[in-house]
């Protein structure tokens, strides 16, 4: 496993916030929170982007679809200020599964937006030893 040391994805791995907006015919979510609940699609298999060479303070908003099988599709950038960034997101979302949110038991279809930005890695902690 390679060492990311400088990723905040806001979703801090695996936490959801619903928006509790209707878009179309799909629920909205927003990853970013660890709450939880039947209209939310929590995630099960995460895999984190490989940010090695990007700047921190780099951006990207992205946008796709938990299908009622758990799995991410359709994708959209929403914002960014570097599309390597983006493609680097997408690619790691697409191999993420989920737990699917539910609307009366049933799982459904729920849009998700994923902002991530790059921070400074924290230093490690020394451990001491008597």
């Amino acid at each position: 496993m390679k060492n990311i040391n400088k990723l905040a994805l806001v979703l801090g791995l695996g936490a959801l916030l619903p928006l509790a907006v209707k878009a179309k015919s799909t629920e909205e979510a927003y990853i970013g929170s660890a709450q939880r609940g039947p209209g939310i699609p929590v995630p099960v298999t995460v895999v984190t982007p490989d940010v090695e060479g990007f700047d921190v303070g780099k951006t990207a908003k992205v946008e796709f679809v938990v299908d009622a099988t758990g799995r991410t599709t359709g994708f959209t950038v929403v914002t960014t200020d570097d599309p390597q960034l983006a493609d680097a997101v997408i690619d790691a979302v697409k191999q993420w599964r989920f737990d699917p949110a539910r609307q009366n038991g049933v799982p459904v279809a729920t849009k998700v937006v994923l902002p991530v930005r790059i921070v400074p890695a924290k230093p490690a902690s020394k451990f001491e030893t008597n």
